[in-house]
């Protein structure tokens, strides 16, 4: 009988044993031939052949492990895929005949895998539509791959399978998706599976957008002279943003820094455009109305201001001038009569316009004054030192002692009386 393995299997360029032992009789048979054949398409081609009177296998594609023909094993060092085919191996014995066996040889290509992006950058179209970001390639393998997608995409793949002319497998996908700002930077990975074994390649999406702006900064409450306001420009863009703010105010990335307080001449609509490859995006504030409406609240309590500071000073001159000329209020005020006495008035507390006189005290003597008294019907003034006047037909001498320095707690009136400054001050 003849022993040989039913199916053997290897990789292209892979070494690979066909056994063939043949196992005798007893009383032994006599070995004439053994023959190697190839079956293709139901027809038998001869591979090699080992005689006893020739020798040990004449074909070069195969090499005879050791010179016995009771072990026939052949061994194909470089495997390659025209060497898939099924194996006979027959022995010619005498008187017993002819004895043989079959193996089916497999040959395997390991596949080449590759994973690309479609392109470099991938731009993302405002029509929205799918669009292959990836390509895997699991090319000339044997048998062929299977393809699988590890992504938190959600996309759509496509798989076609290509057989060559050598008898391997070329298995393609696509991976397709919507480009947009949140596809970028994501990641997609190609699972390849050949034989039990894993092949793994990943790739990251470049994908190019147009900017999303807001504009950031404006609370709402912009009051009047309020300090260091400042709005800043948020763009999200791929490529990043190339392009320049308004020169007006300070910038530092992408902030505008208003210098000073809060005015009337920032009330207004600020536009922040983004640019890039892509596209542009606006963004809008608007502070008019804000300002506006803040101002003129602000301005309504600053005219009440105003008036009521314009009230208070009036109110001031009017107190200061009638404290300079009111003699109703004063403990003690002093005059100079026209009779040349200097008199000593003390009035009540209870009027302002009515003076009632009490006591008159001259010097030398007490005497009663009532309202209608003679003395205080005659004016009274001020008159210069030594100086002398005719008073109805007679001469009148006005002698008196100098005018008296004042303490250092009094203050001289204008209508000639002297009080205390703590009566000034009240």
């Amino acid at each position: 009988m003849v022993q040989m393995d039913s199916t053997k299997s290897g990789f292209v360029g892979s070494e690979v044993e066909l056994r063939c032992i043949f196992i005798n009789s007893n009383p032994p048979v006599k070995i004439s031939q053994v023959t190697w054949q190839k079956v293709l398409n139901s027809t038998k081609h001869n591979v090699a052949i080992a005689n006893p009177a020739l020798g040990v296998f004449k074909q070069a594609a195969v090499r005879h492990r050791t010179p016995s023909l009771e072990d026939t094993t052949i061994v194909f060092s470089n495997l390659q895929l025209s060497d898939e085919a099924a194996y006979i191996c027959e022995y010619t014995t005498f008187p017993a005949g002819n004895r043989e066996n079959m193996v089916n040889l497999t040959v395997y290509a390991r596949p080449m895998t590759r994973m690309s992006l479609t392109s470099p950058t991938i731009v993302a179209r405002a029509q929205k539509r799918k669009t292959t970001v990836a390509t895997c390639v699991s090319a000339n393998g044997k048998p062929p791959s299977l393809i699988r997608w590890d992504t938190r995409l959600k996309g759509e793949a496509t798989f076609q399978e290509t057989r060559n002319q050598n008898g391997t497998v070329t298995v393609r996908s696509n991976y397709m998706v919507i480009p947009s700002r949140e596809t970028h930077k994501q990641k997609l990975t190609c699972i390849v599976s050949y034989r039990g074994d894993q092949i793994k390649d990943s790739v990251v999406l470049n994908v190019q957008y147009e900017p999303e702006v807001k504009i950031e900064g404006f609370d709402g409450n912009w009051y009047l002279n309020r300090p260091n306001v400042q709005l800043t420009c948020r763009a999200n863009a791929n490529p990043l943003l190339n392009g320049s703010l308004p020169s007006n105010v300070e910038i530092k990335n992408n902030t505008l820094f208003f210098k000073g307080p809060v005015s009337y001449d920032l009330a207004g609509t600020y536009v922040c455009d983004a640019t890039n490859g892509i596209g542009t995006r606006t963004g809008i504030v608007e502070s008019t109305s804000q300002v506006n409406r803040i101002c003129g609240v602000v301005l309504g309590s600053c005219q009440f201001l105003v008036l009521l500071g314009l009230a208070a000073i009036l109110l001031f001159v009017f107190l200061r001038r009638r404290q300079r000329t009111f003699k109703g209020d004063y403990s003690t005020k002093k005059h100079v009569f026209g009779n040349g006495y200097s008199k000593n008035l003390q009035y009540p507390d209870d009027s302002d316009d009515e003076k009632k006189s009490a006591q008159i005290g001259v010097t030398g003597s007490v005497r009663d004054f009532d309202t209608d008294g003679e003395d205080l019907k005659r004016p009274y003034f001020t008159v210069d030192e030594g100086e002398s006047r005719d008073y109805d037909g007679r001469t009148l001498s006005f002698q008196y002692d100098p005018e008296p320095e004042l303490a250092d707690d009094m203050i001289s009136q204008t209508d000639g009386s002297v009080i205390s400054k703590k009566e000034w001050y009240v």
